[in-house]
């Protein structure tokens, strides 16, 4: 006689099997959340720009990758780095809190390193007497604006404090920098801007092809 073996109790196993299926799927979550964290808090973060100051270089709707770690990671809730390959150097275009407003992030080019004496000279920029040379530095209104008007087009001479830096944008003429603010302390960089992956013109509601995947120099 053929045995007859009671059927499998499938009501109490179901509960159990919900339950792993759903901590296996929370574990996920949280792994990915943590790795995207720490990739944005110690390696790499996303940025999108707002204004004009960095034209042509930077358009309006340009978004940006910022390598965090060049420069140093940063311990969070401190100002301290660690792990530093190299100081920012003349040229390179750098994401930091706004000092005004540290909520803000500006974006800007070195101009001028620690000690550097930085002058201006109807919109001219010497910088330890010689003439600093951009190719991408652009100027949008021939009026030359007087020194003891407005610093946009004259100031200085300025010497760089240590551990600080003078930025620019190369929209010279509209561009809300050093000139106008001060310097920004090391502690205060957040990174280098070194590629766009994606650029959306707002005005032509269109994407630009030909900026996702530039360098930025």
């Amino acid at each position: 006689m053929e045995d007859i073996k009671p059927a499998a109790d499938t009501t109490s196993q179901a509960p159990v099997t919900k339950k792993h299926i759903v901590r296996e799927y929370a574990e996920s979550i949280i792994v990915a959340v943590v790795l995207a964290l720490i990739i944005r808090t110690f390696i790499v973060q996303a940025f999108k720009i707002p204004s004009g100051s960095m034209e042509d270089t930077l358009l309006i709707g340009d978004h940006l990758l910022v390598c965090k770690f060049l420069y140093g990671t940063k311990i969070p809730f401190t100002d301290s780095k660690i792990l530093k390959i190299r100081d920012p150097k003349r040229g390179d275009v750098i994401v930091f809190e706004y000092p005004e407003d540290p909520s803000k992030d500006f974006i800007k080019r070195v101009v001028g390193l620690p000690g550097d004496v930085v002058e201006g000279r109807d919109k001219k920029v010497f910088v330890n007497g010689k003439p600093f040379e951009n190719p991408h530095e652009i100027h949008k209104e021939k009026e030359i604006i007087p020194k003891a008007q407005n610093p946009r087009d004259t100031f200085g001479p300025v010497t760089v404090p240590p551990d600080s830096y003078f930025v620019m944008g190369d929209n010279r003429d509209r561009s809300y920098d050093s000139r106008f603010w001060g310097f920004v302390r090391s502690s205060k960089i957040k990174g280098l801007a070194f590629i766009k992956y994606w650029s959306w013109d707002n005005e032509k509601f269109r994407v630009r092809f030909r900026n996702i995947g530039r360098l930025i120099d």
